[in-house]
């Protein structure tokens, strides 16, 4: 059993499932690795492991019964969770998207009332939504930030940042399946600041976007785009460094990476005022901004009111990036998102 987080422990946890992705519970999984590593804590990812001393659910497990076994031997039960899936109840999206969504919340609500014996949410945002969706759990919960390697992820480094038009960079994992609204407002807000603050505009969209939609928006679009497409993990804080501004173009996210690596690597965010964007970029390191409207009915944002907060910040760039990094650095920083993990897989105080 480990025995203080600030010096190098031991221990093993077994991981599930095993992820290997481009961006979300990936990320995620790639972080919190590598800051484990450096405690002397072990990983695996057998369910069966004789040695394990406890279980991290990342999200959903469709081996139900593996995870029922494990617990029934007493070996305590942490479950991490993101927010819930929604867009598709609000959006037409495909039979095959739309009962895989409603499969993962069957799942994830499962094994957090009957499993976990603890939950690790992902902002305060997201526990709330939890309990107002699924009702209140009793057992323990923790909420932890994502965090980064602030040498990696750094505003130090390598960029080609243009010098003669502002480039705005969304980064998502998907802009598709209903997501799609998120890369409407990039655009209408890109255009905005063109026609009514007289930017010289580049919208940068770095994520998967369907060849079709990237067709239409290309040929409708006043403000010129690049799509960047899906890119190595490595290459995100140079596109980072490379641009003026975030738009974080999620609705209601849980507490997205993309923003963290953002303000990590000295870049500004803006956004509307949903999900947990609030907690994790104050006024030095950005603007959020009221949505306007009705964010879950996916009623039309106020774009107007988000440029007027996207031109302030670019008025002072300088100020709000070196905000940006000071967040980051306070209370984004990889080490302190694995205290806080390594606190509710082993509790201090025998919760």
């Amino acid at each position: 059993m480990p025995q203080g987080y600030n010096n190098v422990m031991k221990g093993r946890i077994c991981i599930v499932p095993k992820v290997i992705s481009m961006g979300g519970v990936g990320t995620f999984m790639l972080k919190f690795s590598a800051g484990l590593a450096t405690r002397g804590v072990e990983i695996t990812h057998d369910l069966n492991d004789p040695a394990c001393d406890c279980i991290l659910v990342l999200g959903g497990r469709r081996d139900l019964i593996g995870l029922w076994r494990a617990k029934k031997r007493g070996i305590p039960i942490v479950q991490r969770l993101d927010g819930i899936n929604w867009v598709q109840r609000k959006r037409s999206t495909s039979l095959r998207h739309f009962l895989r969504a409603e499969y993962g919340n069957w799942n994830l609500s499962l094994i957090r009332k009957h499993l976990a014996g603890r939950i690790v949410y992902q902002s305060e945002f997201a526990r709330n939504w939890w309990e107002d969706w699924y009702g209140d759990k009793e057992s323990p919960s923790h909420v932890v930030h994502n965090g980064v390697d602030l040498g990696i992820y750094s505003h130090n480094g390598a960029h080609n940042r243009p010098g003669d038009r502002i480039r705005m960079l969304v980064v998502e994992g998907s802009l598709g399946g209903g997501y799609d609204m998120g890369l409407e407002n990039a655009v209408y807000l890109a255009e905005k600041l063109a026609d009514e603050y007289r930017y010289p505009m580049e919208l940068m969209v770095v994520g998967k976007v369907k060849p079709d939609q990237q067709a239409a928006w290309q040929a409708k679009s006043r403000t010129p785009l690049v799509w960047g497409g899906l890119v190595p993990r490595d290459q995100i804080p140079q596109i980072d460094r490379s641009a003026h501004i975030l738009f974080s173009a999620d609705i209601n996210p849980a507490c997205p990476n993309a923003v963290i690596e953002a303000l990590a690597c000295g870049l500004p965010v803006v956004a509307f005022d949903t999900g947990a964007l609030s907690e994790l970029v104050p006024p030095a390191a950005g603007r959020i901004v009221p949505y306007g409207g009705d964010p879950w009915k996916l009623e039309p944002p106020d774009i107007p009111a988000l440029a007027e907060a996207a031109a302030e910040v670019l008025g002072d760039l300088h100020r709000f990036q070196a905000g940006a990094r000071a967040q980051a650095e306070a209370a984004l920083g990889l080490e302190k998102m694995v205290d806080g993990y390594l606190e509710a897989l082993f509790p201090s105080g025998g919760d």
